[in-house]
């Protein structure tokens, strides 16, 4: 029975693994091409900042300092070009339908498409993708860590319901 557990919990740690290893991959291969903006973020910077006091987005309710000390890193990547764009986006939905990410939320406006992520489990969010699309552009952002899903969720509400009252 205990070699059973160890090898299921090495799998979940494998695959785990693998699943950030896929994001940074994706990272990797699209941040250094023409017309695509990269930045990424580890997880000693993220330690750094969580040593700054709680702190809020200027003019917003959203508390961001616990959701910060929770993170491990931060892929981002945004993009101009037609065919990059689809290449990113490909790659983008292969990775969510590869590890069966559950959709948190879609909003779509003026030919605009936002589309959020996660993959956890209920109490923890490991692994979070944002993607934004429009009709000559693509945002990636993928944030990796152990965040709170309930406190998570909670702040995304706030900043859809602020993106509301904003048009």
């Amino acid at each position: 029975m205990k070699r059973i557990l160890a090898t299921v919990a090495a799998a979940v740690l494998l695959a785990v693994n693998a699943l950030a290893q896929d994001g940074k991959a994706i990272y990797n291969k699209y941040s250094d091409c023409d017309d695509v903006s990269a930045v990424y973020i580890s997880s000693a910077m993220f330690r750094m900042i969580g040593k700054v006091p709680d702190m809020n987005l200027s003019s917003s309710p959203i508390k961001l300092g616990s959701l910060i000390r929770s993170l491990d890193s931060m892929y981002v990547l945004d993009c101009d070009d037609d065919e990059l764009c689809g290449e990113i986006s490909t790659d983008v939905r292969k990775l969510l339908k590869k590890y069966e990410f559950e959709l948190l939320m879609e909003m779509k406006e003026s030919g605009e498409t936002v589309r959020i992520h996660t993959l956890g489990s209920e109490k923890v969010v490991n692994h979070f993708i944002l993607t934004a699309s429009g009709e000559d552009s693509f945002t990636f952002i993928g944030l990796d860590g152990k965040m709170d899903r309930e406190e998570l969720e909670k702040e995304i509400a706030k900043a859809a319901r602020n993106l509301d009252r904003e048009d």
